[in-house]
């Protein structure tokens, strides 16, 4: 799709820039949050397929195959033969996932590097194109019963033309299934975990939330320069404003929770409450308001 954006010099609509959010990454806090340069100073996503790829390997991250992946699939409420499409499907993990539930699938990326490596690790019965999302000439004729973008949308500047295709390309009935890192408690660089040491709790600290902006993102994370990513922050409100916009209506939302536990300590049992509490990630379930 190039949802994800082949930088720096190709970005478009739907184009999902070079960082695929990894779930249970964290950043270091920032002041203030930042807006995009120019695009000429963004790095290309192919730079960091490699490490992303061993990253989440053949099977995915822990999350991924705990949380993720089993929820999405129960959301998306397929049978076998279905035809499903998994955008910004990078290095093919649900894909893979989808194919061996007995789904026909297509997955679809802007990087040519993460669609070489979804090819070389799944078999011939799965699909994958390389294209934009929000190119109205992507995918153009086909259907599917369902949709599936894991962990990307928070990646694409532009998510207007994106959902607009999704329409598009549903069945009547077909739902679109959309996770991403829970846009209000999970901000990078504007969120972060705090401790009372009078109440002996752990909070969540939001430093920014109704304003949408850009984060960098360095890529492996630990570092502190060079290669770098996007992720742009959206309130709720634009999420559902985009999807109605783009004649999709949400017919379902799930918040889900961390299912990891704090090691034996003094401060384990508030940990372990402040996870049950406070969502990592954010479901949207949507489907077409009108047929065709």
């Amino acid at each position: 799709m190039k949802s994800r954006r082949k930088v720096p010099a190709r970005q478009t609509a739907g184009k999902r820039t070079p960082s695929r959010q990894v779930p249970g990454k964290s950043v270091k806090p920032r002041s203030a949050p930042r807006q995009a340069p120019e695009r000429a100073e963004l790095t290309d996503w192919d730079q960091a397929a490699r490490w992303y790829d061993a990253l989440v390997g053949q099977e995915g991250s822990d999350f991924q195959k705990d949380i993720i992946m089993p929820g999405v699939f129960r959301l998306l409420g397929l049978k076998k033969g279905d035809r499903v499409l998994d955008l910004a499907c990078g290095q093919g993990v649900f894909s893979r996932f989808l194919s061996q539930k007995g789904l026909k699938v297509i997955g679809l990326d802007a990087s040519e590097a993460l669609i070489r490596h979804a090819r070389s690790r799944s078999t011939d019965s799965t699909k994958y194109m390389c294209s934009d999302a929000g190119d109205r000439e992507a995918l153009a004729g086909e259907k599917f019963s369902g949709v599936a973008c894991l962990m990307a949308v928070q990646n694409m500047e532009n998510i207007q033309p994106v959902f607009e295709n999704i329409a598009r390309w549903l069945t009547p009935g077909g739902r679109f299934v959309l996770v991403t890192t829970h846009p209000c408690f999970r901000i990078p660089r504007q969120s972060h975990w705090g401790w009372d040491e009078d109440k002996k709790m752990e909070y969540r600290r939001m430093d920014l939330y109704s304003s949408e902006t850009a984060i960098p993102i360095f890529t492996p994370p630990m570092r502190t320069e060079g290669p770098h990513t996007w992720t742009y922050h959206r309130p709720l409100a634009s999420y559902f404003s985009a999807l109605n916009k783009a004649g999709l209506a949400v017919v379902d939302l799930e918040e889900w929770t961390s299912n990891k536990s704090s090691q034996p300590g003094k401060r384990a049992k508030a940990e372990n409450r402040a996870r049950r509490e406070f969502p990592v990630f954010l479901t949207l379930v949507a489907t077409p308001l009108k047929e065709g």
